[in-house]
């Protein structure tokens, strides 16, 4: 089952606190970037926020799952949903632990085609 565009629209404005908050859809669900690091997925229109060690202790008593089969855990946020303080402070501390995105590689052209 993939998740709702717009169950991720909300999730996303619970979150806006913590800087500019955009979503992609893949495989039919949908990663979260905040400034453009990926730091949660929504999957089965459940917020899986990425583990970190000082989300961790922000949070206290966590519960992990999976976001998908044979994925490593995730911290599931279900209840604390509804606090967009609490919500964009989680997101705003996973961002500044998780390392920065690799730069993309650029594509090359195929030889002999014109541009």
């Amino acid at each position: 089952m993939g998740s709702d565009q717009n169950f991720v629209e909300y999730v996303a404005e619970q979150m806006e606190g913590a800087g500019v908050i955009t979503f992609r859809k893949m495989f039919g669900e949908y990663a979260v970037y905040c400034d453009g690091k990926v730091v949660a997925l929504v999957c089965d229109n459940r917020l899986f926020v990425k583990p970190t060690e000082a989300g961790r202790a922000f949070i206290g008593d966590v519960t992990e799952a999976p976001p998908y089969p044979r994925a490593k855990n995730a911290f599931l946020i279900e209840e604390q949903l509804e606090d967009r303080e609490w919500l964009s402070e989680l997101i705003a501390i996973t961002f500044r632990e998780l390392p920065a995105p690799k730069p993309k590689k650029k594509k090359h052209r195929a030889a002999g085609k014109d541009a």
